[in-house]
């Protein structure tokens, strides 16, 4: 590898600052940039500049067509591409591109879900450029196109996307944010933005095998199987060396990556068999996010490369790990402060206790709400088991921070803070090392970090946009009550300490270092009051809670009607995730599994058949035994696809909404369960050479 290979490809695909002052007259750049940090609207004739040098820029990249790449409420992205042809005078072609197609497109809205925002016949929508998150090249078979990240709204101008209401999350807590900052005497400070780093863990395996597995192909998961004989209880695969096959792939990943501008960070084994993990540097949340979906879009592109399948599921396999995505989320201003950073004496820096007493607050007074931005039917599976944060959410401060909210809870002031030491492990050819002031607790959904807090509940699969907005805009809320009350005091130092206070008082039940997974928390959750959000069917009431819709209305995120959409969306999306699961299973039961285990039975039978007639005195027990099991088990396979059939054409007539949604979350998610079962154990007595599909250990431990 070339030295500087890094510098080579890194952002060679990205319209970046570097780009715009090359394309860019020295006038319309100053322009741009005023808009991208400062917010200021962008003028018409401004706008025809940037696309000219854009295209051009495009053009000498080898594209041929632009899109308006956006973000539906499907969770993944869209696009529409259109050419830079245009007709001239002369029957020929000229290739142009204008402010008006940069800044706006009108892609159809109604095929999109809407909640009810668009009727089937009301089709107009638009997509508006997002300036501040840079265009960048993707170069496929399609060949290259240039693709401008935009936000989508429909014609009456409600937010059919998951980008709107994060830029508009963004803008509220900057603006209550500098508010606080400027009472501290912070004159400098004229924005804050949310800074957000969201590692993602995914599982790779072999594509041959994944195209024998109805079950990954349609539904992300497997909705048969039995664990091997060895899962991940040995801890060997975490951190462990990367296979040749693997690191290839993640080479070529790293590259894609880099082109694009995205700071690919940290790559290594997770716990899981096949389980990795890739983290970036962090980023501003809409351009963390717009990168968030390319990297899951780009794995799965990369996998089939290298003839893998990139699985992305939160739980593709019963028995190990699933996958989530860690949303590491911080503030940090215009002039570099992080608000999130204790400094050297945290128990005396009152800005920085003011901002994390309003973070405790916002996630104490909206953690359904929380809960439900983590939500997906995946996720469902996985949290709340020994791998992933439980579904109640809580707050992990830390021995250091948890002591300077005790001395201000007992005294109403802190005097002093604990402080990490030198750490010697007893090597002497190794120096000593500095501890931190606080361990990390990987039970906790909602943990500080250091200088910024850790949302490690988000799916896998998911969008980081919803986490980041409820985040942006429940911290945003509580800071306008702050501001307003220290706005209006005539002693600025007093009512600071008296706001910390009751801030830690009123929420100090979210705060909890223990143990996450135990049963003892749960239970103390439940005396403490602490909501424990079960399923995604649950968590999408807290949408409509009154307090949520004031919250987002009085932050101008989201109105009712969107909310309203909003939970439409998600009962219909559990409905119908839950109902292709029922359906596939019912495929493979029918057409795969129960065909090969009557062959196998069949085979028994004559073999027993078979031995009787050559020898009539020969002890055929274990084959009659064997026999008799995989009878019955196939009777109970047999009448438990019976009862699927008719639970989910039962949830097929109901009307879709939230009543449908837990009918498939109680019946037909039992019944499903009842199909597995009998046939995870068939697949322990049946002979190999008969079972239709890559079982667990093929999959997991291919080499």
């Amino acid at each position: 590898m070339q030295k500087n290979v890094i510098d080579d490809v890194f952002g060679t695909k990205v319209f970046n600052d570097d780009v715009m002052q090359q394309y860019l007259p020295k006038k319309t750049y100053a322009q741009l940039k005023d808009t991208i940090e400062n917010g200021e609207e962008l003028a018409p004739e401004v706008a025809n500049v940037v696309a000219h040098a854009m295209k051009e820029w495009a053009l000498s990249n080898g594209a041929t067509h632009y899109t308006h790449w956006f973000q539906p409420m499907t969770g993944v992205t869209a696009e529409k591409h259109d050419s830079f042809l245009s007709p001239a005078s002369d029957a020929h072609a000229v290739l142009e591109f204008s402010g008006k197609e940069l800044i706006k497109g009108e892609p159809d809205a109604s095929s999109f879900p809407s909640g009810g925002l668009r009727a089937t016949f009301e089709a107009r929508g638009y997509t508006a450029w997002d300036c501040t998150s840079p265009a960048f090249l993707r170069e496929d078979a399609i060949g290259t196109l240039l693709c401008i990240p935009t936000a989508f709204c429909s014609y009456t101008g409600e937010a059919l996307d998951k980008k709107t209401p994060l830029l508009r999350s963004m803008e509220a807590i900057s603006k209550q944010a500098v508010r606080i900052l400027k009472l501290f005497g912070n004159e400098d400070v004229s924005s804050v933005r949310c800074s957000v780093g969201p590692e993602q863990e995914y599982f790779l395996i072999d594509r041959d095998m994944f195209l024998q597995r109805d079950d990954l192909i349609f539904t992300g998961r497997t909705l048969f199987g039995s664990m091997p004989p060895k899962g991940q209880e040995l801890d060997d695969h975490y951190f462990g060396t990367i296979r040749e096959r693997q690191a290839a792939f993640m080479k070529e990943l790293n590259d894609e990556l880099w082109k694009l501008g995205i700071l690919a960070k940290t790559q290594h084994n997770e716990v899981a068999p096949a389980q990795h993990e890739m983290a970036p540097i962090y980023s501003t949340a809409n351009i963390a996010a717009d990168h968030n979906q390319l990297v899951m879009e780009i794995m799965k592109k990369v996998a089939r490369r290298h003839n893998f399948e990139c699985l992305l599921h939160e739980k593709p396999f019963a028995g190990v790990n699933g996958s989530g995505k860690h949303d590491n989320w911080s503030l940090v201003t215009n002039t570099g402060m992080n608000l999130l950073s204790p400094g050297k004496a945290p128990y005396d820096n009152k800005q920085f206790l003011l901002f994390l007493s309003a973070v405790i607050a916002a996630v104490d007074s909206h953690s359904a709400l929380l809960r439900l931005s983590a939500s997906n039917p995946g996720n469902d599976h996985r949290l709340g088991a020994n791998e992933a944060p439980p579904a109640i959410i809580s707050i992990f401060l830390g021995e250091q921070l948890e002591d300077i909210v005790e001395q201000i809870l007992k005294d109403g002031t802190a005097t002093h803070s604990n402080k990490g030491e030198r750490m010697d492990i007893g090597v002497h050819t190794i120096p000593p090392i500095k501890k931190d002031a606080t361990d990390r607790n990987r039970t906790s959904p909602f943990a500080f970090t250091g200088n910024k807090f850790e949302f490690r509940m988000l799916a896998s699969s998911m969008s980081i946009s919803g986490a980041n907005t409820v985040l942006n805009a429940t911290v945003a809320d509580i800071l306008q009550s702050m501001a307003d009350r220290l706005e209006a005091s005539s002693d600025f130092d007093t009512t600071v300490d008296e706001v910390i206070y009751e801030t830690l008082s009123a929420h100090r039940k979210i705060i909890f270092n223990g143990d996450g997974y135990s049963d003892e928390w749960i239970a103390e959750a439940e005396r403490r009051g602490l909501p424990n959000v079960r399923t995604m069917v649950d968590a999408t009431a807290s949408l409509l809670y009154p307090q949520t819709i004031e919250m987002f209305e009085r932050q101008h995120v989201y109105t009712k009607t969107e909310l309203e959409s909003r939970a439409e969306i998600n009962y219909e999306a559990y409905s119908k995730a839950i109902n292709i699961e029922a359906k596939t299973m019912l495929e493979m039961a029918s057409k795969q599994y129960i065909p090969s285990i009557i062959r196998y039975v069949t085979s028994l039978a004559n073999s027993i058949n078979s031995i009787a007639s050559a020898c009539p005195a020969a002890d055929t027990s274990v084959q009659t035994n064997l026999l008799k099991k995989c009878s019955s088990l196939l009777a109970n396979a047999q009448e438990a696809l019976e009862a699927l059939k008719k639970a989910d054409r039962t949830a097929n007539t109901m009307e879709e909404g939230k009543v449908q949604a837990e009918f498939f979350r109680d019946t037909v998610f039992t019944a499903m369960a009842n199909l597995r079962a009998p046939i995870d154990e068939l697949e322990m007595l049946v002979d190999k050479e008969y079972w239709p599909v890559p079982s667990y250990g093929d999959m997991l431990f291919e080499v």
